[in-house]
Order: structure tokens, then sequence, then C-alpha cells
């Protein structure tokens, strides 16, 4: 499978959303992988094992910082939130680091859903803070399964889906979610999901997140899982692509007032991964018009790999 590559790449091992090392959602980012067949990205990915690993590329378009493609151990996605917020880190700390350590820095990058407009500053010893920009708002491509055929493919009782004004609801930002939200932190945390009936429900969704305002922090808004659908993994401990949908959730059951909204999300505390990220949503004439995701971006390690 693999052909000799004409030098070796390097790799750089990152805790996104985190604080610190061994917490939020792990990623693994190759540089200069333009020589790899899609074939060997995906097995470099599957041989890493993570929830995605992300491949840098020169870009199509010289302006842009670089091209990405992102794969799970399973399949290669369009978009994904934090390998991109990783990788804008990255690229800010190995081509800016003077420029981030007085200011911020702008960094764009080519996906295949769109040129990414992304932004990173330092924040404090060894972090950074790294936020990404949609190019086009989230949107719902379809019903949501019923709560009582959920309720089937999560193991939970139906009276324990949906609160307030809040139903199940499907949203794509570059991927496609089932949104479940969940009266209670420990229904949510229970949950299960029955083989059979989980794919049944999602079909062409690559998870479904869970969502409860019961919350472990004051400053969150929520609380969430994302259990997985053919990605190659079960769960993840911090989605960024489902946090980025999560503007439509918001806008669709919430009805948020005109302007710039900010809303902290917490996930992967169950799991011993705290994660923390924040979605950034502007409003006009009651639609989306900006939607944004950030968080602290940890690197950790960095090796070569030699094909």
């Amino acid at each position: 499978m693999f052909s000799p590559v004409s030098r070796p790449l390097k790799f750089h091992l990152l805790d996104v959303f985190a604080d610190r090392p061994f917490r939020g959602n792990p990623l693994a980012v190759v540089e200069n992988a333009d020589a790899l067949t899609q074939q060997q990205m995906q097995a470099i990915a599957r041989e890493f094992n993570l929830s995605e690993t992300i491949f840098l590329l020169e870009p199509r378009n010289p302006v842009h910082s670089a091209r990405a493609r992102i794969f799970t151990p399973q399949r290669e996605l369009a978009f994904a939130g934090h390998p991109t917020v990783g990788a804008t880190a990255l690229i800010a700390q190995t081509r800016g680091r003077d420029i981030l350590m007085r200011s911020g820095l702008a960094v764009t990058i080519e996906a295949d859903v769109g040129v990414l407009r992304c932004e990173a500053r330092r924040a404090g010893e060894g972090l950074v803070y790294a936020q990404v920009a949609l190019p086009t708002p989230p949107w719902s491509p379809r019903a949501a399964p019923s709560a009582a055929a959920l309720a089937a493919a999560l193991s939970l009782p139906e009276a324990e889906i949906g609160f307030g004004a809040h139903r199940p609801s499907v949203f794509d930002a570059g991927a496609t979610f089932v949104f479940v939200p969940v009266k209670s932190r420990a229904a949510l945390e229970s949950a299960k999901p029955d083989p059979a009936l989980f794919a049944l429900a999602l079909r062409d969704a690559i998870g479904v997140y869970l969502y409860t305002l019961e919350t472990l922090e004051p400053t969150s808004a929520i609380h969430a899982r994302m259990l997985a659908h053919g990605l190659g993994f079960d769960e993840d401990p911090a989605t960024g692509s489902a946090a980025a949908a999560f503007a439509g959730v918001a806008l669709a059951f919430e009805r948020p007032e005109e302007g710039e909204h900010e809303i902290r999300i917490e996930q992967g505390d169950a799991m011993g991964r705290p994660s923390r990220i924040t979605l950034f949503m502007s409003v006009e004439n009651n639609a989306l018009a900006d939607v944004a995701i950030g968080g602290l971006v940890c690197p950790y390690g960095e090796g070569v790999l030699r094909l």
C-alpha cells in the first residue's frame, strides 16, 4: 500500500478544547501530506486511532494557509470542528510564532465545505486559543426521528426526551447530526445505543448529539454527548461540527434576539476528557448570519512518520 514518500512526514499531537494535556479531544496533525494517497491517509488515521486525524497539504490558492483533509479511523469527512481548530493553532504556532506572541493571527484553510476563515491568539504558556468561522450557516436537511424512535434507539424512557420548546431535530454544518434534548444529565449519561435501532434512526447522520440544560459549571449553557455512527469509534469527547450545528438548534427553539450570542458547551466529562467549546452566533432578521466555534488548544507531542 505504501510507496516511499520524498521525505519523512512530521506529525503533531494536540488536545483540543482543553486547557492542559490529556483533556479535550486528542488530535494528530500530519504536515506536508501532498504525496500521500487517500488510502494511505486512511491507513494512517486508522493507525493513530483517534476520533480524527487531519492532513495538511499545499493550498490550491496560494493566498490561503493550507488545504486540509480529515479522516476518522473509518472514513473521510468534509468538515470536522476539533481538527480544524487544532490545525489553526498549529499553523499559527509553527508559521507565525513571533506574530502570535504579539497579537492574533489570521489563518485560512481550504476544506471540502469551502474556505474556512480562522483566527488564533496566544492564551498562556503553551496554549493557543483558535476559532473557526463556518462558510455557511447550519441548515436542516430533513425531519428528525420521533421521540419514541430515539428513546428506543438510545435505551431511554421516552419521557426523558424533550424539555421546554426543545424537540429532536436534525442540523448540518458540514456534517449531519441528530440533536436530542434530554431532561436530565443522569439520563443523558445513561443513554446506550441499541445497535440496530440506532443505525435505523440516524440514517445518514454521523452521530446523535444529546444535550441537557443540567450543566456542571454555571457558565455553561448545555452539557452534551456525541454518540457516533459509522466513524470507527463509539463516542467523541468534543465535537466541534456538532457544536457549530447547534446554532441551528438554538435559533429554532430559543428564538434569540437580534445580535451576537455566545454559548458555552460542556462535553466529555464522563469520559474523563473534559472539553469546553464556545459557540458564537449572530442573528439578523430572525436568521443565522454568522457562526463560529472556538476553544483552547494544548500541543503536547510530535514525531516523524517514516513510510
